[in-house]
């Protein structure tokens, strides 16, 4: 669906992000948030290099891979409770609607949360519109043209 050359998505969606080989992870749609976020545990700073490991155990997708960042940079996060937060923020890509997209991420333990990324403003100004009544667009989409 398309609206003044935007994409419209829903509130909930399924992306891939290649560069981290993930595929089919449940994204949240969240205009109240300005940061893009991913899950992630032992998150390392060493030597000039950031180390992660994306998801966990209780996603389907883990993969256990550790990896690694030499482009990054640490950044100031306020959560919706208002408190201030440091995290680290790389770059990366997502896939939706099959087309690849630079996003940035701060990475951030999401265990407690339902799902393990969180969209923001930042990404979707200027390329999608978000109707909360739908969900899954680009995912359903994607399973169709196969």
């Amino acid at each position: 669906m398309i609206k003044n050359k935007k994409i419209i998505i829903g509130r909930t969606d399924k992306a891939d992000f290649p560069k981290l080989n993930l595929e089919e992870i449940d994204v949240k749609i969240d205009t109240g948030a300005y940061t893009s976020s991913i899950h992630c545990q032992d998150i390392v700073e060493k030597d000039g290099v950031l180390h992660a490991i994306f998801l966990d155990e209780s996603h389907p997708q883990f993969h256990g891979q550790n990896i690694q960042f030499n482009d990054y940079e640490v950044t100031t996060v306020r959560s919706s409770n208002g408190a201030k937060e440091e995290r680290f923020e790389v770059k990366s890509n997502i896939r939706l609607f099959g087309k690849l997209y630079k996003i940035s991420l701060t990475l951030n333990d999401r265990s407690e949360m339902r799902f393990p990324v969180l969209l923001g403003r930042k990404f979707l100004s200027k390329k999608l519109i978000v109707d909360p009544e739908l969900q899954d667009i680009s995912y359903l989409q994607s399973q169709h043209e196969d």
